[in-house]
């Protein structure tokens, strides 16, 4: 998962601003146009969208709509159209926060940080995990990957709940066995093993070497990248 996606067709204000936003320990993927931040879209994750209003072909306020139609994150346009038309109609396309151009990085950061915080907020609000392409409701009990419902059985489903709860945290196979099947099972904890890898089978892109579920070596496993 991409944790901006800037979409700015100025390349030394878009590469500016992608500098500064991994200096701040964000990941960063910067697009010159909204077709081409639309495509990446339909493929990746992202927690953020940064968006410029005057982009060649769609504009900004265009391209929110469009995005608002595939993805529910957060996006935050930025441009120097300053007056209230211009910001109410970037509301009324479905964008989170307006910044006004120029703008000062802390501003833009700080901004950034409430979006994706309030996002994090509104998910766990609502019973929903998402990270990594995976979305798991823990009412419904229903899991997603990459747009399509998974079926897993109930550990499996308890066993990614965990290790999503605990996102980029080496957990110990002896704690997930705990945690999932209980100190008073008769199961074997190979089991923590087996169900790792039936998991993996259902939401890697290549089981063998995994990207989401992860081994640590003599510990167990992590969801996700590391803290």
């Amino acid at each position: 998962m991409t944790d901006i996606l800037i979409i700015e067709d100025d390349p030394e204000m878009g590469e500016l601003v992608r500098d500064f936003m991994i200096n701040e320990g964000f990941s960063v993927k910067l697009c010159a146009d909204a077709e081409t931040a639309l495509v990446l879209l339909e493929g990746e994750e992202c927690r953020l969208v940064l968006l410029d209003v005057m982009l060649p072909k769609m504009n900004g306020f265009e391209t929110c709509s469009a995005i608002r139609s595939i993805r529910n994150i957060p996006i935050l346009m930025m441009s120097a159209l300053t007056d209230e038309e211009s910001k109410l109609l970037g509301y009324e396309t479905g964008a989170d926060d307006y910044i006004d151009k120029p703008f000062s990085i802390r501003v833009l950061t700080a901004k950034i940080r409430a979006l994706m915080k309030r996002n994090s907020h509104e998910s766990e609000s609502r019973g929903v995990l998402c990270s990594c392409g995976v979305e798991l409701d823990t009412v419904s009990r229903r899991v997603t990957a990459g747009g399509k419902e998974l079926k897993l059985n109930a550990k499996e489903f308890e066993l990614l709940q965990y290790l999503m709860q605990h996102e980029g945290e080496a957990v110990s196979k002896d704690e997930l066995f705990n945690a999932v099947w209980g100190y008073d099972c008769f199961t074997e904890p190979s089991t923590v093993s087996v169900h790792i890898r039936w998991l993996r089978e259902k939401i890697e892109k290549d089981p063998n070497s995994p990207e989401i579920i992860k081994t640590v070596w003599k510990v167990g496993y992590r969801f996700g990248e590391s803290r």
